[in-house]
């Protein structure tokens, strides 16, 4: 709660992210991230406004390409509360790609990335950014993941509008697609180039079903085939 307060009178985002860090380490949280979704014209996923990170883990993510299994980047397409990182990686269990997975996490505990919580932060358009806070397993109540995620959207905002950039991200931009989180689930997983029938068995649902989403997709997008969703969907940020 304190923070909340502190949080609206920073007069500089370095200020405003020094609190933020001693609040993280009082809960023992060693690492951060607090993120900006990048629009898709500017040929990024995510804009990192601050992150205390462990080193070269970055480099390795990037370099094994990792975000394409990544199931915390993919709950996020989909989430609309805070989520554990173990709980999203639980949730891929039966992934075609498992292999790759668990390459990701026997990687990132080498980093000393455990566990943690991410923080989706919605804005008038959909997903705008998130927080994540990661290291060492801590278990938060209920309580404290919610006032963690009233944070994470507070400082992003107050970060926002430090950088002058808050009214820019406030705006309605009127051509977004409504998606259901099937829609998105199902995007996202044609973005990484799963057919059907691996899309069924990852969200345990028939091949007839995922090809009734697709159909649905490309009217809605008005798309000419899958392909067309693909391109589209990575074109209007639809995905990452």
């Amino acid at each position: 709660m304190q923070l909340l307060v502190l949080a609206g009178e920073a007069k500089t985002a370095g200020e405003l992210v020094g609190q933020l860090e001693a609040l993280l380490g009082s809960y023992r949280f060693d690492f951060y991230e607090l993120s900006l979704r990048a629009k898709p014209e500017n040929g990024e996923s995510e804009h990192v406004l601050a992150a205390r990170m462990p080193e070269n883990w970055r480099q390795v993510y990037v370099a094994k390409r990792y975000g394409l299994v990544d199931p915390v980047a993919r709950m996020l397409l989909v989430a609309q509360r805070p989520f554990r990182m173990r709980d999203a990686a639980s949730l891929m269990r039966n992934d075609p790609r498992r292999a790759r997975l668990q390459r990701l996490t026997q990687d990132a505990m080498r980093h000393g990335i455990l566990d943690g919580y991410v923080f989706p932060i919605h804005g008038r358009n959909g997903l705008m950014g998130h927080m994540s806070i990661s290291g060492r397993p801590v278990d938060l109540s209920p309580v404290e993941i919610s006032l963690f995620d009233t944070a994470a959207k507070r400082i992003m905002w107050r970060y926002l509008e430090l950088q002058g950039a808050a009214s820019e991200h406030e705006k309605h931009e009127p051509d977004s697609v409504p998606l259901t989180r099937r829609e998105l689930e199902v995007i996202s997983h044609l973005t990484q180039g799963l057919t059907s029938p691996e899309i069924a068995r990852t969200l345990q649902i028939s091949s007839h079903t995922v090809d009734w989403y697709i159909n649905g997709l490309q009217d809605k997008m008005k798309a000419k085939n899958r392909q067309h969703v693909v391109a589209l969907a990575l074109r209007k940020g639809i995905v990452i």
